[in-house]
């Protein structure tokens, strides 16, 4: 069985940094894309950041690229989404996301990813 579990959110001022986990257990991440996704009350999950199975690449929202950064360790089967200069609209609850076939392509789509976590809050405020 496939659990993803985050963690890493917490309260934080803007301008300030976190760096989010996602632990993967029942699966290898070096053989599965992963995504980073995340949602605010009332609204829609949305696309933060990918990283391919063989982590050659990565690809961002427009929203947060230049200031995100994922990643992967394989040895320890965890993905990282690094934050840095975060702002109040950057305010969420963050998902990690897993897609099920192995050495498939990474995707923007949360349809799709088969395998997802709970969610670490993240709040940026003064």
């Amino acid at each position: 069985q496939v659990q993803l579990v985050e963690s890493g959110g917490g309260l934080v001022q803007p301008g300030g940094s976190l760096r989010l986990s996602c632990a993967a257990s029942g699966r290898s991440f070096s053989r599965y894309p992963v995504g980073w996704f995340r949602q605010t009350p009332g609204n829609q999950r949305e696309f933060v950041a990918f990283i391919s199975w063989s982590a050659a690449y990565k690809y961002y929202a427009d929203s947060v690229k230049g200031r995100f950064a994922i990643s992967k360790d394989n040895d320890e089967n965890t993905v990282y989404l690094q934050m840095n200069m975060l702002q109040p609209e950057d305010t969420a609850l963050y998902y990690c996301a897993a897609r099920a076939q192995r050495f498939s392509e990474a995707s923007l789509k949360e349809s799709d990813y088969s395998y997802w976590g709970k969610g670490t809050q993240v709040t940026v405020s003064p």
